[in-house]
């Protein structure tokens, strides 16, 4: 059947609708180029090295959670799964979303058993330090929950990275620099990865675009855009380490 669009119109809609749809590309906002973060994942390493199911379980509180995301895919750790497959094509991989919002460590830490090692993971992202940060929590206990449950994550096998603070107009800046400190002397004295988003969102700052893209009206949490920039900066990470040649086998400080 011949088409009752004549043909010149029907180029010029073409071209227009062309047109559109890049205009709508260049407005999309995207992530500002940021350093590859460098971490070390043993247990990923060999699993992937052997073509074995990839199991990461995302711990936390609302950051984690996804407070503040338009819909549950635009969660960090959803939009992680997304990212690592599309890198790993032919990985069984699977993220578990444990965050719970509000949480402290001490409650997070009572959690542990159920929600993380019987899932039996290949890696553990534990996001911590902003409740505790807020509300003033002693920060040796803090330091003391925190080492106590990563001891008991390495010792299952698990890759463990520790996530740290996010910067928002609700988080003091000193208080944040304190907990941030206690979990990176945690990721050095337990010879595991450290995810530092006070250092990534330093970087967002400098290069763009501003941080009201990445941080939502309640001045706390991750608008979707900013959930999305962790999920690729984190996954990034990931891809990297594991993909190091033929894993060695070491040995843990428990």
């Amino acid at each position: 059947m011949r088409s009752s669009v004549p043909r010149r119109e029907f180029c010029l809609f073409a071209v227009a609708f062309a047109l559109l749809a890049a205009t709508q590309a260049v407005a999309e906002p995207s992530c500002p180029e940021a350093a590859l973060r460098r971490i070390d994942l043993q247990a990923t390493r060999v699993a992937m090295f052997h073509e074995r199911p990839i199991t990461i379980v995302a711990l936390g509180s609302s950051s984690t959670a996804g407070t503040g995301a338009t819909a549950p895919g635009k969660t960090y750790p959803e939009q992680l799964a997304a990212t690592l497959r599309a890198a790993w094509p032919h990985a069984l991989v699977t993220v578990l979303n444990e965050g719970v919002g509000g949480q402290m460590i001490d409650t997070v830490l009572g959690r542990i058993d159920s929600d993380v090692l019987a899932m039996e993971p290949t890696l553990v992202i534990w996001q911590a330090g902003t409740n505790e940060a807020m509300r003033g929590m002693d920060p040796a206990l803090f330091a003391a929950a925190l080492d106590e449950g990563v001891r008991r994550i390495l010792e299952s096998g698990a890759d463990v990275v520790l996530m740290d603070n996010q910067i928002a107009p609700r988080i003091p800046d000193d208080r944040t620099a304190e907990y941030d400190g206690i979990i990176a002397r945690v990721a050095e004295r337990r010879h595991i990865g450290l995810f530092s988003r006070t250092g990534l969102m330093r970087e967002w700052l400098s290069a763009g675009p501003s941080a009201a893209a990445m941080i939502g009206t309640d001045g706390l949490h991750h608008t979707d855009l900013g959930y999305a920039c962790v999920a690729a900066a984190l996954g990034q990470a990931i891809v990297a380490a594991s993909a190091k040649g033929v894993p060695v086998a070491g040995v843990r400080t428990k």
